[in-house]
């Protein structure tokens, strides 16, 4: 995992030498998130942080969700700190 994790970083640092990881959650990691006039990020899958929680750790759902928001997702560390995208499902009304 620490592999993934150095080749996350070393590509991320191509676009932001500031962008931040969220460590243990490479398996969800998408690629980068980019807006106007702010540097490009880190962006991860929320879901796919959740089920890592729960398969990894052996967290119920709504703890890792509990831990993850309040851990990971709101721990903001400046504006290079990573993203997490909640995509959507066209299946889900």
């Amino acid at each position: 995992m620490q592999q993934q994790q150095r080749q996350i970083t070393e590509w991320l640092l191509g676009f932001n030498p500031d962008a931040l990881t969220a460590d243990g959650f490479e398996d969800a990691f998408l690629g980068i998130c980019e807006q106007f006039g702010r540097p490009p990020v880190a962006a991860y899958d929320y879901d796919g942080c959740i089920k890592l929680l729960v398969e990894r750790d052996g967290m119920s759902q709504e703890e890792a969700e509990e831990f993850f928001d309040f851990n990971v997702a709101g721990a903001y560390v400046g504006e290079s700190t990573p993203v997490f995208v909640t995509l959507w499902d066209q299946g889900h009304e």
